[in-house]
């Protein structure tokens, strides 16, 4: 006998079914992380600071969780070990970076584009001539430019595009047919770099790049240096450096001859701060660099004031050379600038000690005074013949001082009393150029005890 459907076993089926679908109507879906952007701008030339700046950058778009990195490159070029400590950042970064070429990305700013995951350029921009450049005019050293080309393949080997293309950007000498001839480089605008696949695409805004890769409704966020970062990117340029040493020793210099001034010194202080704050803040030195520099002038301000022989100012100019140069990007270059800037900074340290020098310390240092006959010296001869003279003291004898005989000044001491200023007084022996005198007693001569001449001088 078959048995009718229980309905308290239906209306339970029917509550468990409500209760599954108001489940998933009100827990709320996973949301998608929204994605992010992060810009650096590439702008100017490339040099160390840069490099230590896009470190930074690279860090912070680390940690604020940036689904891409954006390089927005304009540049005509710069150094090629900066460029190189750039690249390795690019190559080693987990985040996928995007090249936006706004304006140039020539020599080393090419480089740098090649490396990144993806190359975007906006109308009328240009890539390419990467040839390495001598600022001096010497002859480039073959080595150089055999690194730089390696480089610049393995950058297109890297991201997988056209090597030839690469190469040809550095040596002129290389032919690709339809796209140079012998003795050019390769630079191509963006529509060239677009049908040679080097670019994905021409984009007149950066929105437009970005629409094309996916993060058209990204949230875009802008890096922006510090000004220690702005500062330390301006005072570590090569061209820079030379220039802050020379004027911070010059001033040094100076401020020893001419104290109390003070406006070279706090010149002096200020280039050398600022050289040492660009290496510091661009990761170049660290707090060792300082104390050396630091003590390095406290030897050389000793040698002047202790007799050292020479060791203390040895061991000072080795300490400053030395903290200038651990404070430099390259030991090489650092061991350079500072010899140039002591020789130019030590002639003019001499020519200001030449004209300028008897306003300055070396005044008090130096004994300067000048017995002229004008005002009443005479030259060592024989004084016998003044032997019983009246004068007057100028000066109090405790016991030297100074007198006045028939209008000339000379050197006396007392017979062991002190004689006070404005005093009569009598020459009582002579010795060599020793002059003895007595006061004269304020009654006349009478009482004036005369002493025997000896007979060494009673030929007088």
């Amino acid at each position: 006998m078959m048995r009718a459907p229980s309905w308290r076993g239906f209306r339970v089926l029917l509550l468990l079914l409500f209760c599954w679908t108001t489940f998933f109507v009100l827990t709320p879906a996973k949301a998608e992380p929204a994605k992010s952007v992060f810009v650096i701008p590439v702008q100017n030339e490339i040099e160390t600071g840069l490099a230590a700046t896009l470190k930074h950058a690279f860090q912070e778009a680390k940690d604020s969780g940036a689904q891409v990195i954006v390089l927005d490159i304009n540049t005509l070029g710069g150094r090629i070990d900066a460029a190189v400590e750039i690249a390795d950042l690019i190559r080693s970064s987990n985040v996928p970076v995007i090249a936006y070429i706004r304006g140039h990305a020539i020599s080393a700013g090419a480089y740098l584009a090649m490396n990144a995951t993806h190359i975007a350029m906006a109308p009328g921009s240009t890539i390419g001539a990467a040839e390495v450049r001598n600022s001096d005019g010497e002859p480039v050293d073959p080595k150089v430019v055999a690194f730089w080309r390696s480089e610049m393949t393995a950058a297109a080997e890297f991201q997988g595009r056209d090597e030839k293309l690469a190469v040809g950007m550095v040596d002129r000498n290389t032919e690709i047919p339809g796209v140079k001839e012998r003795g050019e480089l390769v630079s191509l605008s963006a529509q060239q770099a677009v049908e040679h696949n080097l670019a994905d695409g021409v984009f007149p805004t950066l929105q437009g790049a970005l629409q094309n890769y996916g993060f058209g409704q990204a949230s875009i966020q802008d890096f922006q240096p510090s000004v220690a970062e702005k500062i330390a990117r301006f005072v570590t340029k090569p061209t820079v450096i030379p220039l802050l040493l020379i004027l911070g020793l010059i001033g040094l210099g100076a401020e020893l001859l001419l104290p109390g001034h003070f406006v070279p010194g706090l010149i002096g202080v200020a280039c050398l701060g600022l050289y040492f704050f660009g290496s510091m803040v661009a990761g170049f030195a660290g707090w060792e660099a300082v104390i050396l520099f630091v003590a390095g002038i406290i030897l050389l301000v000793a040698e002047i004031f202790v007799v050292g022989f020479g060791i203390l100012g040895t061991l000072g100019v080795l300490a400053v050379g030395t903290g200038v140069v651990m404070a430099a990007y390259d030991t090489t270059y650092g061991i350079k600038v500072m010899l140039v800037a002591l020789a130019l900074a030590a002639v003019v340290v001499a020519v200001l000690f030449k004209y300028f020098g008897h306003l300055g310390v070396w005044n008090r240092l130096i004994h300067t005074d000048v017995q002229e006959k004008a005002a009443g010296y005479t030259p060592n001869r024989n004084l016998r013949h003044m032997l019983y003279q009246v004068g007057r003291t100028v000066t109090p004898l405790r016991p030297a001082g100074t007198a006045v005989f028939n209008g000339q000044r000379f050197d006396v001491v007392s017979d062991g009393a002190f004689v006070p200023v404005g005093t009569d007084v009598q020459i009582v022996l002579i010795e060599g150029t020793r002059i003895v005198v007595k006061a004269k007693p304020k009654d006349g001569d009478a009482n004036l005890v005369i002493p025997r001449l000896p007979e060494e001088q009673s030929d007088i």
